[in-house]
């Protein structure tokens, strides 16, 4: 993790930031797919409420250098400033991006209904919990490459460390142990 690129969104009127930080979220997961990457991690260095507009990858000179000769951005390629492949500052902090999910959601429902594990009055009730706990992390909406339905993917910042922690990370560059820096 000795390096980075920065992809920095410019949205307008007709590119809404979000939907912008969506679609290119979606073309890092299926770059990040494509080429079998475990060992590239994401940050938002903006994030404060929102995701912001900056997407950082991080990861190895050459697995960053790999990932930028393939056309991976296409379309959405004009909405951004991709860098160079940059070296991470020292005296940086480290933090973990990791993805959050609901321990209740309506698919979960409907295969408790389904296998008959909860009654008929027990539903409403679930129903009221599930959406009493709802998330409010930021997210990212993808579509899925497969059967074209959107997900919501929510995302969780860990708190700020001092040395990195190593690990691989999955497809979408988000990892319940490995850090990235933060910066």
């Amino acid at each position: 993790m000795n390096n980075y690129i920065d992809i920095t969104l410019n949205s307008d009127s007709e590119m809404p930031l979000n939907w912008l930080m969506n679609a290119v979220y979606t073309k890092v997961h299926k770059a990040l797919y494509q080429h079998g990457s475990t060992k590239i991690g994401v940050s938002f260095p903006q994030y404060r409420v929102t995701l912001g507009n900056v997407l950082r990858l991080h990861g190895s000179e050459c697995d960053l250098a790999a990932l930028q000769q393939q056309n991976w951005l296409a379309g959405v390629s004009g909405y951004c400033n991709v860098s160079a492949v940059l070296p991470v500052p020292d005296g940086v902090k480290y933090r973990i991006v990791s993805r959050k999910q609901a321990t209740m959601s309506q698919s979960k429902l409907n295969r408790l209904i389904k296998r008959g594990s909860i009654s008929e009055g027990d539903v409403s009730g679930y129903k009221v919990k599930m959406f009493s706990q709802g998330l409010d992390n930021p997210y990212v909406e993808l579509i899925s490459g497969s059967n074209g339905h959107s997900h919501r993917r929510y995302l969780q910042f860990g708190g700020l460390q001092d040395s990195p922690a190593f690990g691989d990370f999955d497809q979408f560059g988000l990892s319940k142990k490995a850090t990235v820096p933060w910066f």
